[in-house]
């Protein structure tokens, strides 16, 4: 376990795997009738419940500060609320395959993010990542969803704006982190706000009555609290462990479960031009991986 918990590798898949889960128990949570903020709002009140239970277990407290109100609740909107609303929203019109490549673009998007906003300066091979990795975006988004089944252009770019908000999310977190605070405390305080931002969505909108289709699936909201505790005990150490642009990268493996259990268990189809523009983006997002490398490096043989 302490080998896992140094391994950006190992990190990445682990957490990747268990994000990847969400898509097809949110498709099921939004087929059986559960609005895409009840379903979101779940994954933030079981996540944060169960770690804070996890936090107190070992003896340790959250102290709160006026930083770390701010990061909780920032980090809440940008990273959890915004990007699950859309993602939950977009699965049923999309499919949990298509909205999964959506998690591939995340590092390509963290890494203009953080060109532009200086966090790492841009390189020849970083920008080529990034062109590639639009034009396998532009293939999969005129698809516009399962082969057959054509969404309207309105979702596809609600999908779109998936990795827009992660990817801001994952700039945030790395350039505002407060000092002497571990992963899981983070995590429970991130969650528990985003559990009240999306608590008071739902009774300011939909009412008390969109809780009831919980009941019609216990079994998948048993297994998206336990998959999404998991997941984020790990995403964390993964951000202090891997960096902001290497964390993005979980996207790739939540996209692959996605699209696994999408054709193989939901019975979903998708056009040749998808998968091929998935490939294209896999391909980006290994060129701007090697790009943060190389500036890695060089900014250490600088400094040395």
């Amino acid at each position: 376990m302490k080998l896992l918990w140094d391994s950006a590798a190992g990190l990445l898949v682990v957490t990747g795997g268990l994000l990847g889960l969400t898509l097809p128990f949110g498709k099921l949570a939004t087929a059986a009738g559960v609005p895409a903020m009840v379903w979101a709002f779940v994954i933030s009140l079981g996540t944060g419940g169960v770690l804070l239970l996890a936090l107190l277990l070992r003896g340790e407290r959250i102290r709160l500060t006026a930083h770390k109100l701010r990061y909780f609740f920032v980090t809440a909107a940008v990273s959890y609320a915004v990007p699950n609303l859309l993602m939950f929203s977009a699965i049923p019109h999309l499919g949990a395959g298509y909205t999964g490549i959506m998690f591939t673009l995340s590092p390509v998007v963290t890494l203009v993010f953080s060109i532009l906003l200086g966090v790492r300066r841009p390189n020849l091979l970083g920008v080529v990542g990034i062109a590639v990795g639009f034009v396998g975006a532009v293939m999969v988004a005129v698809t516009r969803g399962e082969a057959g089944q054509p969404a309207d252009f309105f979702w596809v770019a609600v999908g779109m704006l998936i990795p827009v908000s992660l990817a801001a999310g994952n700039i945030y977190r790395t350039v505002d982190w407060p000092e002497d605070t571990g992963p899981i405390e983070l995590a429970v305080g991130s969650h528990l706000a985003s559990a009240t931002l999306l608590l008071a969505g739902i009774l300011t909108l939909l009412g008390k009555g969109a809780f009831a289709p919980l009941g019609g699936v216990p079994l998948v909201v048993a297994g998206q609290v336990a998959s999404a505790s998991a997941m984020f005990a790990f995403f964390f150490r993964l951000q202090a462990v891997g960096g902001p642009v290497y964390l993005s990268q979980i996207g790739y493996v939540a996209a692959a479960v996605g699209l696994f259990a999408g054709t193989v268990f939901l019975g979903e189809h998708y056009q040749l031009l998808t998968w091929i523009g998935a490939v294209i983006i896999t391909i980006g997002v290994f060129i701007t991986t090697r790009a943060q490398n190389q500036t890695s490096l060089k900014m250490r043989s600088q400094a040395a």
